[in-house]
């Protein structure tokens, strides 16, 4: 009844249309997925809007880096440097603040609009003025509502400067415009769909800059163009041929909403879709030993941690954090729970940034945990509790250390939750254990050294809410040394001072971080160029063919 219903629909509408439709609502209509079209099962209701100025989700930063340009992106043969995207060339001025980039020529936006100076200048402007969620890492350079056209400005059509407020490392710099929100805006289309705001003691500019337009419109120039999202639905890409570099090898690209890892795996044996994106050891092991299946996976810049909130007393104890260290099974947990979906990490620097170090010297040690308690006042143990996202492997790992802190008479109670619920509570400090897990906002180290050991205002109050605050933690010593590598240029030297930061957190710290996740895939081996990147905003879609 609904194939029949929804082939007398299908007549209605356009082609692109119908075929959005067919995918959402009927996969078994096709017996495998057209030649033109890549269709994902992926788990992408976190997305809340499309604009590149607002967005901070992880599957929002996928489809933004496929459909928008930046002046440069991380080079993925080798992530330790950078390549450019809009950008031709760039300089660095002798005293580190000026950073001068030299576009391509002949680039155009997909609306066929010429992509100039003017557009990534006032990309940059309204990045800073809507100051949403992701602007601080723009602001962190100094930049400001009052001064932002004057630190990122157009020279000339093809010239763009931006000047910083500190002579950072420039690797710093550059790897912060790889993020998603110095994505370059087509200004003449976004201006087509500005709309005035009230404009009282919040609001200082008149306009909203196209961001209520932008949450479902699209003004970019990737390999895609956005055609189509609907919230916990689709999101639909269309080739752009207007694309300056290597186009697209696919028409179209669809994401289909798909939570369940087991749905993703029928549909994906079944031919209804060319990918699984979120799929659990237990399905990714099946379709490990499907002959007309593959699998891929890529380590991310995303660390799974359980924090200890210093507002609880016994938490709050050195020698209580350290035996928490002691009381995870991580043998276990790493050969059952996140077996190929990730690899046991100890420190806050994922594998492949500059720093990161790999060093576990903690293992389940029952005896040297009570031994810590013991010193600490706490022979007997006390009773915990810990906020859990009721998803896997998350609830997994929470009861396996439930068990083994019980080992050690701490007697610890699951308060279960869903992610909204869990992660108010957590930003509110009102936690004594949280598990969680943080992604890099960019690809360097300073972006995860900063949240673990920064915290300038620990008042309930203070505005600089770090992971290391959302625990009421303090590290100065951390922190000041963390601050100092944003300013050594010596790549060497600066990737030694991230190291020795990590082994002064791992001794001491309220951070028990358990494993690197290590992002997976299935997909049908009909499929050619399908590779995922390091992180979330690198999991390119053009260069895929069938």
């Amino acid at each position: 009844m609904m194939i029949t219903k929804l082939n007398r629909s299908f007549r209605l509408l356009s082609a692109g249309a119908a075929l959005s439709l067919l995918m959402v609502a009927a996969p078994a209509a096709f017996a495998e997925t057209p030649k033109d079209t890549l269709v994902e099962g992926f788990a992408i209701d976190d997305i809340i809007s499309m604009d590149p100025g607002e967005a901070f989700e992880l599957s929002t930063a996928e489809v933004t880096s496929n459909t928008y340009s930046l002046l440069v992106r991380l080079d993925m043969n080798d992530t330790s440097k950078i390549k450019g995207d809009l950008a031709d060339s760039w300089t660095v001025s002798d005293d580190g603040l000026t950073y001068t980039f030299k576009l391509k020529p002949d680039l155009k936006f997909a609306s066929g609009n010429p992509i100039t100076a003017e557009d990534v200048a006032w990309s940059f402007e309204r990045a800073v003025k809507l100051d949403k969620s992701p602007a601080f890492i723009l602001t962190q350079f100094g930049l400001t509502g009052d001064n932002v056209t004057e630190k990122a400005k157009a020279v000339d059509p093809a010239t763009f400067t931006f000047t910083v407020d500190k002579p950072y490392a420039p690797s710093f710099v550059l790897n912060c415009l790889t993020a998603t929100v110095a994505s370059v805006v087509d200004k003449k289309l976004v201006l087509d769909h500005v709309k005035p705001v009230t404009v009282d003691a919040d609001h200082k500019y008149d306009n909203d800059f196209g961001n209520e337009w932008l949450k479902t419109g699209y003004a970019g120039s990737g390999t895609y163009k956005l055609r189509e999202w609907r919230a916990n639905e689709v999101v639909v890409l269309e080739r752009n041929d207007n694309y300056y570099g290597d186009k697209a090898k696919l028409n179209r690209v669809i994401y289909r909403y798909m939570k369940e890892s087991s749905a993703q795996r029928l549909a994906l044996e079944a031919g209804d879709i060319d990918i699984a994106r979120n799929l659990e050891p237990g399905d990714l092991d099946a379709v490990s030993k499907n002959a007309d299946l593959a699998t891929t996976s890529a380590p991310k810049s995303t660390v799974y941690y359980v924090s200890l909130n210093s507002k609880n007393e016994n938490l709050k104890k050195p020698e209580v954090q350290e035996a928490f260290k002691y009381l995870v099974d991580y043998d276990a947990i790493g050969a059952t729970l996140i077996k190929g979906i990730g690899e046991i990490h100890q420190t806050f620097l994922p594998t492949g940034q500059l720093g990161a170090l790999n060093d576990t010297p903690y293992k389940l040690d029952v005896a040297k945990a009570k031994e810590l308690l013991a010193k600490a006042g706490l022979p007997d143990g006390f009773s915990v509790t810990m906020d859990v996202r009721n998803t896997q492997p998350v609830t997994g790992i929470a009861e396996s250390i439930q068990q083994t802190l019980a080992q050690a008479g701490v007697k610890m109670e699951i308060i279960p939750g869903d992610g909204k619920q869990t992660l108010t509570k957590f930003r509110a400090r009102t936690h004594d254990m949280y598990i969680g897990q943080w992604g890099s906002d960019y690809f360097d180290p300073n972006s995860n050294a900063d949240t673990f050991t920064s915290n300038p205002d620990n008042s309930d109050a203070g505005t600089v809410k770090t992971l290391a605050w959302r625990n009421t933690w303090e590290a100065p010593e951390l922190d000041k040394e963390t601050k100092a590598a944003l300013l050594e240029r010596d790549a060497a030297k600066r990737a030694a001072m991230y190291e020795d930061v990590q082994k002064k957190f791992l001794a001491n710290s309220p951070f028990v971080i358990i494993f690197q996740q290590i992002e997976v895939a299935g997909y049908r081996k009909s499929l050619n160029d399908f590779k995922l990147g390091p992180s979330f905003d690198t999991n390119y879609v053009g260069p895929i063919a069938k």
